[in-house]
């Protein structure tokens, strides 16, 4: 497994630096060791400052259709009690067939933009994190960049599934903490309808349609802002959880159709096993290494994979259910946008309040794991 971890530490300066910690290795010993530090922290400027970035605004947007586990029972063999108590799964949003990712994506940023203040001019840079872009090629990101009309934006897809919205918000972080944009835009969105199987009932019946949105910008109040993040990946785990065709290692064909091979494929066991050992410990590690301990958490917003992963992963990190947010019986898991709709509901629910200490947690195929550490802005 390859790690790859940052931290955001207050520098002199007034701004905000990549710093090193007493409790990480000691990466000082040979030149490559050097290269490595310098290339991780600030293109090879290790004192160079950072600006402190706060989340600004939330937008959210689910297609309006709902599938219920009953409408599902007369579709696939299953029925609703068994789907509530293995997954904890009510009911799910589905794009209509003339509905695409970019499309959620564009609802869900133009309420994000209209929360922040903010034009689609101001934005400098966005990223979609997907992981059903509309077409290969163009990027989803373009398609959102025309439609709002963010002519001074440039931006890409970002793919790490469930991790998606973690790692698009902390991609466009650095873009504004580093002072190349003033704001930023990041999405998580999916259309995950398109890419299931809908005669596997141990995959159907888990996955929604969403869309969620963040513009960042430099802070106000230095203390409200994004502190900390750590993500890692371990390629390993590809098998667990993939769509084994439609690339260039298996392009399609009659032969792939024939076999199923354009739709989710999932070993259920090792995904929930990986899910909550990786979630506790990357919560852990980033939680000590700012000093903090789990009772200073306000709110725990976990991806929304399955209910009793969150519970298994709130519970080794002894985390009080007040603090969790579960709201995948009304969604289900919708990939890249779990994280926003949750959160969009803690704030509607007035569960998460200005300078509420967040605790975000993603873990996705491949398999990607991310934290982040925010301290609420409004």
């Amino acid at each position: 497994m390859w790690a790859q971890v940052f931290d955001l530490g207050l520098h002199p300066g007034g701004g905000w630096a990549r710093t090193s910690r007493p409790d990480e290795p000691d990466r000082s010993v040979g030149k490559d060791a050097t290269d490595e530090m310098n290339a991780t922290t600030c293109a090879g400027d290790p004192g160079r400052t950072l600006r402190a970035v706060q989340i600004s605004s939330l937008g959210t947007y689910v297609p309006p259709r709902v599938l219920t586990n009953s409408q599902l029972e007369q579709i696939v063999d299953t029925s609703d009690e068994w789907i509530l108590k293995r997954t904890g799964i009510r009911e799910r949003h589905i794009a209509d067939d003339d509905v695409a990712t970019s499309d959620l994506a564009v609802e869900a940023a133009r309420i994000a933009l209209a929360g922040a203040g903010v034009t689609a001019a101001d934005i400098g840079f966005l990223v979609v994190g997907t992981t059903t872009p509309d077409t290969f090629f163009p990027s989803t990101a373009c398609l959102v960049q025309d439609r709002i009309g963010a002519t001074r934006a440039w931006g890409f897809d970002l793919g790490a599934a469930c991790s998606g919205f973690t790692y698009s918000v902390t991609t466009a972080m650095q873009m504004v903490a580093s002072g190349a944009h003033d704001h930023a835009l990041a999405i998580g969105a999916d259309v995950m309808s398109r890419i299931i199987d809908y005669e596997d009932r141990t995959t159907c019946v888990i996955f929604g349609d969403g869309a969620g949105a963040v513009v960042v910008s430099p802070a106000v109040d230095p203390e409200l802002r994004i502190l900390d993040f750590a993500h890692e990946v371990d390629g390993s785990g590809g098998p667990a959880l993939r769509m084994p065709a439609c690339g260039s290692r298996l392009p399609a064909s009659h032969e792939t159709v024939d076999q199923r091979l354009h739709y989710v494929h999932q070993d259920g066991a090792a995904v929930f096993k990986f899910a909550v050992r990786k979630t506790s410990e990357i919560c852990q590690r980033i939680l000590a290494r700012n000093g903090l301990r789990t009772a200073d958490v306000d709110l725990f917003v976990s991806h929304q994979a399955n209910r009793r992963i969150i519970k298994a992963a709130a519970g080794q990190l002894r985390l009080p259910e007040e603090k969790v947010v579960i709201n995948i019986d009304r969604f289900g898991n919708t990939t890249g946008a779990t994280i926003p709709l949750a959160l969009g509901d803690a704030l509607a629910d007035k569960r998460l309040k200005k300078g509420d200490l967040v605790l975000l947690a993603s873990v996705g195929a491949g398999f990607t794991v991310g934290a982040m550490l925010v301290r609420w802005a409004y």
